[in-house]
C-alpha cells in the first residue's frame, strides 16, 4: 500500500506538472500578443480573422498582408478560445524564430505565412505527443512529423498542439493531464475527438487551418460538432510517419490524416500544399498523387447515392432533415439522386470494425493504460480488454436474449487467432470490393450520408461507443469521407425526439435520445463520399454541398 500511495504520488506530480507547462503556455502567448500590441497599437487585427483561408493566404504571398500581423491575430484568438474551451495543450515557441526567419525568405509555398494547429499526436520536434497518457510525458519527438515538414516546406507556420481523449480512441476530449475541452458553440456540449482540441480552436476561429487524424471518426465527429469542415482521405493519401497511433498495427480500420477548417476551400487549398513533391520525397510509401484540379473544378452534374439511416444508429430528426433538405437542393441543382441501401451494418461495425481493432483481445490496448491513473472515456473497452475469456463468453450468451448489441460487443473482444485475423482481413477485402460494385451497379460519382448530430452533452461519447457507425463504416472501407455542416438543430427536432425510441430500444438507444437533448441552435452536418484516391471529386462534392 506505501508502495502504491509513493507511486500514485509521483504520478501526481508529474500530471501536475504537464498542468503547469500548459498554463506556462497560454502565459507565453499572451505576452507574445501583448509585445506586439505595444509595438503596433493601431492593426486592426480582428479584420484579419474575417478573412477565408485562399485570400488571406494570396495576400501574405504578395506581401499585401504582414506575416506577423496575422500570427498574432490567431494567436490572441487562439489564447482566448483556448481560456473559453480548454483546447490547447502546448504553445510552439519556435513558430514565433520561424515568423521571424520567414520575414527575410523569398515569399514560397501555397501556405506562406499561415498558422497552423496541429492535434497532440501528430509529432512536433521537441514537443511531447502524449495521447493523454503520464507516460509519454517528457519524451519529446526527435523529429517533425513528414505532414509537418510538408506544412513547413509549404511556408506555414506550426503554433500550437492541441487536445485529445486519452489514447485516442474515443469521440469526446478529455483526459487526466490537460482536462475536459469544450464545444465553443455551447460548452455544455462535447466538440467531438478524438480530433476534439482541433474541432474547438478552429470552430471558434483561433485557428484558420489544423490538422488532425481519423481512425473511427476523430476528424468528423469534431467538424461536425462544432461546424466546420474537414475531410478524411483515403489511408495512405497522406503520409502517417510521425503519427503517433491509438491502436498501433492495426490493419483492418484505415487511419488517415487530415485537415480541418472553416470551409472547403480551404481543405482544397491544404490538400493542394500537401500533395506536393515534399510528401512523396520524404515518405516513398504516399503514392505521388498530386492534387487533380481538373476533377475539383468539374462542373458536370454528379450522380450521387444517398440513404437517410444505416438502421443501426437511428438518425435524430435534425440528421434525417439535414440529408433531406441537401438531396432537395441537390436534385434542384439538376443533380441525380439515387436511394442507396445499406446492410448488416451491425456486422460491420461489431466483426469487421471493433474486433478489427482489438483482434488480440485488447491486450495491446491494455498494456497502453499500464501505470496510468485513469482510463478515460474508455472504460467499457478496457473492462471487456481485462476480462478473462470464459467470462466474455458467458457475459455474451447471457445478454444474447435480452441485449443483443451488448452481446455482439461482447464476443468481438475475443482473442484471435493468426489465421482468424488474416481471414478477418480477406473478409473486410471482400465487404469492399461488393460495396464498391454495389456503388458501381448504380453508377454513382459519390455518396450524401448522415453524420451524427447535434453535438452529444460532455461525458456521452464514453457510454455511447456503438454511435460512430455512420463514420467508422468508412475507415473500414478506406473512402474518403468529408463533413459539411448544413443546417442548425431546431425546436421542432427537440420536439420530435420525444418520439426517438432507436432500432434496438437498449439502454445505448436510451441514451443516445438523453445525449441529443438540449442541442438546438447546434449545426448539424451531411456526410459527403467518394471511393478511394478520389478526394478531389469528395472535396468538389462538398463542395457543392456547401454552395446550396
Amino acid at each position: 500500500l506505501l508502495l502504491r500511495w509513493r507511486r500514485r504520488r509521483a504520478l501526481c506530480r508529474k500530471v501536475a506538472e504537464a498542468q503547469e507547462r500548459q498554463e506556462r503556455s497560454l502565459v507565453r502567448m499572451e505576452a507574445a500578443v501583448q509585445r506586439f500590441r505595444e509595438q503596433h497599437p493601431s492593426v486592426n487585427l480582428v479584420s484579419i480573422l474575417s478573412l477565408p483561408l485562399p485570400e488571406l493566404s494570396e495576400k501574405l504571398r504578395d506581401g499585401s498582408l504582414p506575416l506577423d500581423h496575422v500570427f498574432y491575430a490567431y494567436l490572441k484568438k487562439a489564447l482566448q478560445i483556448a481560456i473559453e474551451t480548454n483546447c490547447i495543450t502546448e504553445f510552439l515557441q519556435e513558430s514565433e524564430t520561424q515568423l521571424r526567419r520567414a520575414k527575410l525568405m523569398e515569399r514560397q509555398g501555397l501556405l506562406y505565412g499561415v498558422p497552423v494547429s496541429i492535434k497532440d499526436s501528430i509529432d512536433c520536434q521537441g514537443h511531447d505527443s502524449t495521447l493523454g497518457f503520464i507516460k509519454n510525458l517528457n519524451k519529446p519527438a526527435a523529429e517533425d512529423s513528414v505532414v509537418v515538414q510538408v506544412l513547413k516546406r509549404q511556408g506555414a507556420i506550426p503554433f500550437v498542439k492541441t487536445n485529445v481523449p486519452q489514447s485516442l480512441i474515443s469521440y469526446d476530449c478529455k483526459n487526466l493531464l490537460f482536462g475536459q475541452t469544450r464545444n465553443p458553440l455551447m460548452y455544455t456540449r462535447t466538440p467531438g475527438g478524438s480530433s476534439g482540441g482541433e474541432g474547438a480552436l478552429v470552430g471558434g476561429g483561433g485557428s484558420i487551418l489544423g490538422i488532425g487524424t481519423d481512425v473511427g471518426g476523430s476528424l468528423r465527429f469534431p467538424a461536425a460538432f462544432c461546424g466546420i469542415c474537414a475531410i478524411k482521405p483515403t489511408g495512405k493519401r497522406l503520409s502517417k510517419r510521425g503519427v503517433m497511433s491509438g491502436v498501433v498495427g492495426q490493419k483492418a480500420v484505415a487511419a488517415a490524416v487530415g485537415p480541418l477548417a472553416k470551409d472547403v476551400e480551404s481543405l482544397a487549398l491544404c490538400l493542394r500544399a500537401l500533395l506536393s513533391e515534399d510528401m512523396f520525397s520524404l515518405d516513398s510509401t504516399v503514392p505521388p498523387l498530386p492534387f487533380n484540379e481538373e476533377v475539383y473544378s468539374s462542373t458536370k452534374p454528379l450522380r450521387i447515392g444517398y440513404y437517410e439511416t444505416d438502421f443501426f444508429t437511428m438518425p435524430s430528426p435534425a440528421m434525417r432533415r439535414a440529408v433531406r433538405e441537401t438531396k432537395q437542393l441537390l436534385e434542384e441543382a439538376g443533380h441525380t439522386l439515387v436511394p442507396f441501401e445499406l446492410t448488416n451494418v451491425d456486422y460491420v461495425i461489431f466483426n469487421y470494425c471493433v474486433r478489427g481493432m482489438f483482434a488480440d483481445g485488447g491486450s495491446s490496448f491494455v498494456k497502453k493504460f499500464k501505470g496510468e491513473m485513469e482510463k478515460g472515456g474508455t472504460g467499457l473497452f478496457f473492462w471487456l480488454a481485462k476480462a478473462p475469456q470464459w467470462l466474455k463468453t458467458l457475459l455474451s450468451w447471457i445478454s444474447k436474449p435480452f441485449v443483443p448489441r451488448f452481446s455482439s460487443l461482447i464476443r468481438s473482444m475475443k482473442k484471435n487467432t493468426v489465421d482468424e485475423v488474416w481471414s478477418l482481413h480477406h473478409e473486410i477485402e471482400d465487404f469492399c470490393h461488393q460495396f464498391i460494385a454495389q456503388w458501381k451497379k448504380l453508377n454513382l460519382d459519390v455518396m450524401l450520408c448522415p453524420m451524427l448530430g447535434p453535438a452529444l452533452g460532455i461525458g456521452y461519447p464514453a457510454k455511447l461507443s456503438v454511435a460512430v457507425s455512420y463514420t467508422m463504416l468508412y475507415n473500414a472501407l478506406d473512402f474518403p469521407a468529408g463533413v459539411v455542416p448544413v443546417t442548425l438543430a431546431t425546436d421542432e427536432d427537440e420536439e420530435q425526439l420525444k418520439g426517438y425510441k432507436g432500432y434496438y430500444q437498449d439502454w445505448w438507444d436510451r441514451t443516445l435520445a438523453k445525449a441529443f437533448r438540449g442541442g438546438v441552435g447546434m449545426p448539424v452536418a451531411v456526410q459527403c463520399v467518394a471511393l478511394p484516391w478520389q478526394e478531389e471529386l469528395c472535396l468538389r462534392f462538398m463542395k457543392e454541398v456547401e454552395t446550396l
